[in-house]
């Protein structure tokens, strides 16, 4: 019996509408179990498709999607056989058979399929930055990898089936089915990246590339390539830091997001988000060896690993101490805009104040609640401390920001947000780092304000909750659709609204411990507390 035939039946059916459904047969083809299946069904379409396109036009055009993919579908990484190779069959009849191979046996496949299918294809072998490479690492000795070359529209093509098909995890030494179309025709500029032909013909380039300068070259991941990442600088595997530092930069030509791992060692990282890449200032905590990866993904996915240094670290800059709390990347970016912060009066990541105040602004261009938060790893965890060191204003669709530190240091000012009409939690946006060195610093906390403080109402003065005893203090605020107005003391001093729109007055605060602010709205007829201070004590 030929386990082929039902393949055959159906593919044959197809034939009168081949032009509609041409790509759908060829991916019939390479599910078929043997060889000699293949070659008779390459016979029927020569045959029958002769008079509507010529049958190498046809596997040229569907070469990509089909005698490529057939590794993808049908074969597994055979990972023992790779540390045993002498129990390995590298027959195309075994491979297909088996289901199972290591590369010089998908290529030995691919290219006994492309006999067939009358597609011009070599084998190729050489060196490799595959399984078990690591950075830096020199080749010597035997080949350790095969791939293949084809001729195509009247030049040479390179491609690799094996690392097409999917991967292999190191740690566990198991194969992933992932098909990744970057391998097929890849760019021979592209591939020398990580393969390195025994004949240096096979590089397709001129000139080619010596093996010194091979071993040297960085590796990016193919996922590099696919994100529309183009280069990153330094462009060598392995950098030492300077004053304790290195500076990594991404290029790339469109929206992605990164991220990064110090492998086994502290460190302290800041990382900026460019609309077309990303800087990473890196300052290990820990002299020695040490790997870095790095990671990326698009604005909707996973993150994946696009490539690794090995960081030389001879000296710790002790200088630099960042939050805990401080994420990355810092700083506005075209994420941010895209979550509906824009126009943002700081662009720098980093703030430096000496007197401890800093003013931020942002236009929104989505109905958004916003929640600040000041973090750093002197601050007790409490909420009152986080959000009570900074004021916030909204005028229209401008939203402002004051912010007075507690004491000297480092913090991460970080914004939350939400849709208005969102009952569920605010999700993080971004953070700045704020710097102050000046230890002289300890501003107190704004006033507690209660929820029927409208987030368009402006304070201007007092700012401090903490109100001196037997002062004569002066108010000033600007309240909307307010028809009343006062201070809540020893009595009620009421405050009135001048014709630049605030209401002012003022109190003693002799004989109180608590003052509050409340208003009588147009639309109510309660009073409402609107902020609380607290008086020192004499």
């Amino acid at each position: 019996s030929f386990t082929g035939n039902l393949y055959l039946k159906i593919l044959f059916q197809e034939l009168p509408n081949i032009r509609k459904h041409i790509k759908y047969c060829f991916s019939w083809i390479f599910q078929l179990p043997s060889l000699s299946c293949f070659a008779k069904l390459t016979t029927i379409f020569s045959r029958k498709i002769f008079g509507i396109m010529s049958y190498e036009k046809i596997c040229v055009k569907n070469l990509r999607k089909n005698v490529y993919k057939v590794h993808m579908c049908r074969l597994k990484y055979d990972v023992v056989g790779y540390f045993n190779t002498k129990n390995v069959s590298l027959n195309p009849q075994d491979v297909l058979q088996s289901g199972k191979s290591i590369c010089a046996g998908y290529a030995s496949l691919f290219e006994e399929m492309c006999r067939i299918a009358g597609v011009h294809c070599m084998n190729l072998s050489g060196y490799a930055k595959g399984f078990g490479y690591k950075a830096g690492q020199t080749f010597k000795g035997d080949s350790n990898h095969a791939w293949n070359a084809v001729y195509l529209d009247g030049k040479w093509h390179l491609l690799d089936s094996t690392w097409g098909s999917g991967h292999v995890d190191e740690c566990n030494n198991t194969f992933t089915f992932r098909y990744k179309e970057f391998y097929f025709l890849t760019h021979p500029a592209l591939l020398i990246n990580d393969h390195f032909p025994d004949n240096s013909n096979w590089q397709l380039l001129k000139p080619t590339v010596a093996l010194k300068q091979f071993e040297k070259n960085m590796k990016y991941n193919s996922n590099f390539y696919t994100m529309g990442l183009l280069v990153a600088h330094p462009e060598t595997p392995i950098i030492q830091t300077v004053n304790g530092k290195v500076t990594i930069v991404v290029e790339g030509c469109s929206p992605v997001l990164f991220k990064s791992e110090l492998k086994r060692a502290k460190e302290y990282s800041l990382m900026t988000l460019k609309r077309n890449g990303m800087k990473l200032e890196l300052y290990p905590q820990q002299m020695g060896t040490h790997e870095l990866q790095i990671f990326a993904k698009p604005p909707e996915g996973s993150y994946v690993f696009i490539l690794e240094y090995i960081i030389e670290c001879s000296s710790i800059d002790t200088n630099v101490c960042f939050p805990k709390e401080l994420n990355q990347p810092v700083g506005p970016n075209w994420f941010t805009e895209k979550q509906g912060i824009l126009r943002p009066s700081q662009k720098d990541p980093v703030i430096h104040t000496n007197d401890g105040c800093c003013n931020l602004s942002f236009i929104l261009s989505k109905d958004l609640d916003i929640l600040p938060s000041l973090r750093s790893d002197s601050i007790r965890p409490s909420e009152d401390v986080r959000t009570r060191h900074i004021l916030q204003h909204r005028q229209g669709n401008q939203i402002n920001f004051k912010i007075h530190l507690p004491h000297a240091g480092n913090f991460a000012f970080c914004i939350f947000a939400k849709k208005k009409s969102d009952p569920g939690n605010y999700d993080y946006i971004f953070n700045y780092l704020i710097c102050c060195p000046n230890t002289k610093v300890k501003w107190p906390m704004f006033p507690l304000m209660y929820s029927n403080w409208a987030e368009d109402y402006e304070l201007v003065e007092p700012l401090a909750a903490f109100l001196p005893a037997n002062c004569n203090i002066k108010f000033k605020l600007k309240l909307h659709s307010i028809a009343k107005a006062f201070v809540e003391c020893e009595k009620e001093c009421p405050l009135s609204l001048s014709k630049d729109g605030y209401w002012e007055g003022s109190c003693s605060t002799s004989g109180c411990r608590e003052i509050y602010v409340m208003v009588l709205e147009n639309t109510n007829h309660n009073y409402s507390y609107i902020l609380k201070y607290e008086v020192e004590s004499q």
